[in-house]
């Protein structure tokens, strides 16, 4: 499931980016692989929801599915920005809903319950923790600057037009 919405993604994400004939391919290649997207993942997250889902994840469950047949509508109407914000947003459910109804597993063993690592067997010590917060706090802002720099670089369509003739 994650392969084919995350290639989809990628695809959709070319087309918001490109122009002429590389955006159209993208546009049929994110038509394909969302429709292969839309039965994997409605397969995959009803089939998680019925094994032991609850309320919240069947919120989340609804959530993702309804924002992917949004995303492929989007993209066949050519309007690539909500299709990338839907197909984002359908990330964001999938991953939420496999985090509903694992919780308090981060790992569940199939051999005994007692063995599956839990949120507070696999959580680190505060001492760990607060270096890794001094670490994000110093890294987090350089980061965020490095991606508005390259955002702002990249900010405009693309074409085949752009790429220079090679020289013999």
């Amino acid at each position: 499931m994650t392969l084919t919405l995350f290639t989809f993604h990628g695809a959709v994400f070319t087309a918001l980016k490109t122009v002429g004939e590389i955006r159209e391919r993208a546009r049929k290649l994110a038509l394909k692989v969302g429709l292969a997207t839309a039965v994997c993942a409605s397969v995959f997250l009803l089939w998680t929801q019925v094994d032991s889902g609850d309320a919240k994840s069947l919120v989340a469950l609804v959530v993702a599915v309804g924002a992917l047949v949004a995303a492929l509508v989007a993209n066949q109407a050519g309007r690539e920005g909500w299709s990338f914000a839907l197909s984002g947003v359908t990330i964001v459910a999938a991953v939420a809903m496999l985090f509903l109804t694992l919780f308090p597993n981060v790992m569940p063993s199939s051999l005994d319950e007692s063995w599956s690592l839990t949120v507070t067997n696999a959580s680190s010590s505060p001492y760990t923790l607060k270096i890794m917060t001094w670490c994000a706090g110093i890294a987090t802002p350089v980061v965020l600057l490095y991606q508005g720099w390259t955002y702002w670089v990249f900010r405009k369509r693309i074409g085949t037009q752009h790429i220079a003739e090679a020289v013999h």
